[in-house]
């Protein structure tokens, strides 16, 4: 039987022992538990931001007309932040004002469901599975 050079067979178990009791001894040499923490100084501190509804935060700090501007005309909606459409699918629901004016006392364009005694009744035998609907 040909062994390759990379497999060592340690059959004596004393030299196992004492390659296991090595291995344990590296470990605890190497491995530290930590119980105190402090920051690192080297590396950069954020500074943590203030509460923002604390009302003692906010009483030394004036108001900022122009941001507050800029904030109210980015939630408006595009309609009314420009004169015109500024991409193609704006361009489908820009003018959604309806063409007809919507009165509901139209007749000619609101055709509603009358119920009278008749068609009360047989809407109430559809519903109950008679099926003469072409009767």
């Amino acid at each position: 039987m040909a062994r390759s050079q990379k497999e060592k067979v340690i059959t004596d178990e004393v030299h196992q022992n004492q390659i296991l009791r090595e291995l344990y001894l590296k470990e605890l040499r190497t491995q530290k538990l930590y119980t105190e923490y402090h920051v690192n100084p080297l590396r950069k501190v954020h500074t943590i931001t203030r509460k923002p509804m604390s009302w003692h935060d906010n009483l030394e700090e004036p108001k900022d007309d122009r941001f507050l501007n800029l904030i109210h005309h980015t939630a408006q909606s595009p309609r009314k932040k420009y004169p015109q459409t500024q991409t193609e699918s704006q361009e489908i629901g820009w003018d959604s004002e309806p063409l007809v004016n919507p009165e509901r006392d139209d007749r000619r364009l609101n055709h509603f469901r009358v119920y009278n005694d008749i068609t009360l009744y047989k809407a109430k035998m559809w519903s109950l599975g008679e099926d003469d609907r072409r009767k």
